[in-house]
């Protein structure tokens, strides 16, 4: 780290956190159950619709065997966990979602 970062910066900062939610999505052993394939793309599609709604501020599809993706969203944690438990992968058993509370700063983007 070559970048000094001063305490007033780190407060500075940490006043402009808004709340979020964080919704990491795992594969279970049911991800290759007969039409999952079929599954998958209707997930792909409602995470796709919530994100075009501001519900998902981040979608981060994993290419991975057990990590699924992951997904900032702009509601409360709870609400969140309501949203991701009517996922058609979810509902199939082929994905289980955990959601937790968390912070993001303003501004913050993925590079293009």
């Amino acid at each position: 780290m070559s970048t000094t970062v001063t305490d007033e910066q780190i407060q500075a900062l940490a006043s402009t956190a808004k709340p979020y939610s964080l919704a990491l999505l795992q594969w279970t052993p049911e991800r290759t159950m007969d039409g999952a394939d079929a599954i998958e793309l209707e997930h792909q599609r409602r995470m796709v619709s919530l994100r075009a709604e501001g519900v998902i501020a981040i979608l981060c599809p994993v290419a991975s065997d057990t990590v699924a993706g992951v997904a900032i969203m702009t509601v409360p944690a709870e609400e969140a966990a309501e949203i991701m438990a009517g996922d058609p992968c979810v509902q199939a058993g082929m994905m289980r979602c955990d959601v937790h509370p968390c912070h993001g700063f303003p501004g913050d983007t993925l590079p293009t």
